[in-house]
């Protein structure tokens, strides 16, 4: 099964879920045996439960870690993060437009163009040489408003209340 007619979605918003809708979507096109590809940018550290189910819907999922582990300096990126980016950004290209995959999610790319780590143009030239037959989702908080223009769909997680607020630690098999 091949996709007529490929969208772009945006996932974005300062509230939790951003991530685990892209995987929903994931799940749902793998149950199809549709080929779905995701680059996580700014996730070097892990593993990650994604990346273990991904073990177990392989051929059909794939998830590509890439950065640094640790967080990224919002206020004063490091060259190698923004080397890095540039980097996954070239990776996510190859997959959008390589003919191998039906679903690509960018997640944290939004977020990766909102601290300075790649210029947004280069994600809008991404989105504009999307093949027709492929889905494109991209995660993240602080999409920027020219990334929102040119998507299809664009939904906004919004925090109401958060645990993490009450010291819950990130926990194994729901955050991570």
């Amino acid at each position: 099964m091949k996709l007529e007619r490929g969208l772009i979605q945006v996932y974005t918003g300062n509230g939790k879920g951003k991530t685990t809708a892209s995987l929903g979507l994931a799940l749902r096109a793998t149950g199809r045996e549709l080929k779905v590809c995701m680059i996580q940018f700014m996730k070097g550290g892990g593993p990650y439960g994604e990346q273990m189910a991904a073990e177990k819907l392989a051929p059909f999922l794939t998830i590509i870690q890439t950065g640094r582990p640790g967080w990224v300096n919002k206020d004063n990126p490091a060259q190698a993060d923004k080397d890095l980016a540039a980097e996954a950004l070239a990776l996510a290209s190859e997959k959008v437009c390589g003919g191998e995959y039906d679903l690509v999610i960018l997640d944290e790319v939004n977020g990766a163009v909102s601290m300075g780590l790649l210029p947004v143009e280069r994600l809008l030239e991404l989105m504009a040489a999307k093949p027709q037959h492929v889905e494109l989702v991209l995660t993240g908080r602080n999409a920027h408003e020219k990334v929102i223009e040119a998507a299809d769909l664009v939904t906004e997680m919004r925090e109401i209340k958060h645990y993490y607020k009450a010291g819950v630690d990130a926990r194994v098999g729901i955050e991570k």
